[in-house]
C-alpha cells in the first residue's frame, strides 16, 4: 500500500498533505514503541478521512519498523479499535 504520510523527524510528527492542508501526528519513538500523542487535522480536512488515512499511514510505518503503537490520543485509540487489521499493533 502506497502511503503519502511522511515523518518530519524534526518535528517529531507524522504529516499527510491534502489540497495545501495537513493533518498530523505528533509521536515519540520509545524503545519498541510509537506513542501517539496527539492527532489533528486542519479545520478544512476534517470530515473527509484525512486523519483516519493519516493513521492507516502511522500504523503501516510502526509495522514496517516492527513497532507497536502506544495511543494517548483518543482519536488514535479509537481508529486502531474500530481497524481490527492493526489491533496486534495496540500496545
Amino acid at each position: 500500500m502506497r502511503s503519502d504520510v511522511r515523518d518530519n523527524e524534526d518535528g517529531h510528527r507524522f504529516e499527510l498533505e491534502r489540497n495545501g492542508q495537513i493533518a498530523f501526528a505528533t509521536y515519540e519513538r520509545r524503545g519498541s514503541n510509537l506513542v501517539i500523542r496527539h492527532v489533528e487535522a486542519a479545520i478544512p480536512l476534517r470530515g473527509t478521512g484525512a486523519a483516519g488515512d493519516l493513521m492507516r499511514g502511522v500504523a503501516e510505518i510502526a509495522r514496517s519498523e516492527g513497532r507497536r503503537i502506544t495511543p494517548l490520543c483518543g482519536y488514535a485509540f479509537a481508529w486502531i479499535r474500530r481497524h481490527k487489521e492493526y489491533g496486534d499493533l495496540l500496545n
